[in-house]
């Protein structure tokens, strides 16, 4: 399966509605990690955004994953993008 990066920026004015639903957020990431779709996810140290990588089949099966995330949900996600990757070396380029 192809990996997938999964960007978000995130906005100052949308911080405090991350506080409220980031025990949600977790919660989704950990089930998709239990799944073994997320690989690896985790915020930016200045708080602009995050970064989730995934095993996907394709594009749109992430998009259908992203409109799930609690913080896509209530609208605290402003921007995000996703980018097909390939590892080529390193512990997930197997």
């Amino acid at each position: 399966m192809p990996h997938f990066v999964i960007e978000y920026t995130y906005s100052a004015d949308t911080a405090a509605g991350r506080d409220q639903h980031r025990t949600a957020h977790r919660a989704w990431l950990a089930d998709l990690v239990e799944q073994q779709t997320v690989i690896v996810s985790g915020p930016y140290a200045d708080d602009s955004g995050a970064f989730i990588v995934v095993d996907a089949a394709d594009t749109a099966t992430v998009e259908q994953l992203v409109t799930r995330d609690p913080f896509v949900i209530h609208g605290l996600v402003p921007a995000h993008r996703i980018i097909e990757w390939t590892p080529v070396l390193g512990v997930l380029s197997h």
